[in-house]
């Protein structure tokens, strides 16, 4: 997991990964833009106060306000901002180091759309339930890095592993190494806590979670060979 991480890490600025990288950061800041604009017309054209330092109050309070709701609103949007660019961020991984393999697939519009605004939701519920932790001292944080590494981990392994198998199959292949999942899940987790940073969270936890599952995919296979040279040997 640790070797997949720091992998990642030093390919989200490669020149192959350059043009997704700021199709995802325009993606996504012009996403949060968007709620930004939205949010403050709303308390424009909803609340009128008699004074004008009313109004001054109120649009400090606001601005306030509407930037911890678009900290909160970081997990999801990098959820869609994933579903749009996986395939062609997992295609320049699988190709770049892992040339010999056979080639992932991209999911079918028919299934992609619906497992994105899946996706979407659970982390959007998940995230709700951080958001309520957070009254409770000293585990706002760990409620943060728990929750978004399940789901997040989730989410990111059974897209990378449905590129080379069906949804059941991935769903059942992630179950079967969810100790490993969840530790990368936590790393992307991570990740997603740091300001600015946090914007690259679809590369980073997708190149992460394609390598992850090339290594795990090629272990099993060098046991699975180890153990029918030793049955043929018995």
């Amino acid at each position: 997991m640790i070797s997949s991480a720091l992998r990642a890490l030093t390919q989200i600025f490669q020149p192959e990964l350059r043009a997704i990288f700021w199709k995802t950061l325009g993606y996504t800041l012009a996403l949060l833009l968007l709620v930004w604009i939205a949010l403050n017309g709303a308390v424009a054209w909803f609340v009128a106060l008699p004074y004008p330092w009313l109004d001054t109050a109120l649009s400090i309070l606001t601005g306030i306000g509407v930037i911890f709701v678009l900290g909160f609103l970081v997990a999801p949007v990098t959820a869609i901002i994933a579903g749009l660019l996986q395939d062609d961020i997992a295609e320049v991984v699988e190709r770049g180091d892992y040339p010999a393999d056979p080639p992932g697939r991209a999911l079918p519009m028919a299934q992609a759309v619906p497992q994105a605004i899946k996706f979407t939701g659970i982390v959007i519920l998940g995230n709700l339930l951080a958001l309520f932790l957070l009254l409770v001292p000293g585990v706002n944080l760990v409620a943060f890095l728990l929750v978004n590494g399940y789901l997040l981990g989730r989410e990111f392994f059974e897209f990378a592993a449905m590129r080379f198998r069906s949804p059941e199959e991935a769903k059942a292949f992630r179950r079967a190494h969810r100790g490993t999942v969840f530790l990368a899940g936590l790393a992307i987790a991570g990740f997603l806590a740091i300001p600015l940073l946090n914007l690259l969270t679809p590369i980073f936890a997708t190149v992460m979670m394609v390598h992850l599952n090339k290594r795990i995919t090629a272990g099993n296979q060098t046991r699975s060979a180890r153990a029918g040279r030793l049955g043929n040997q018995s």
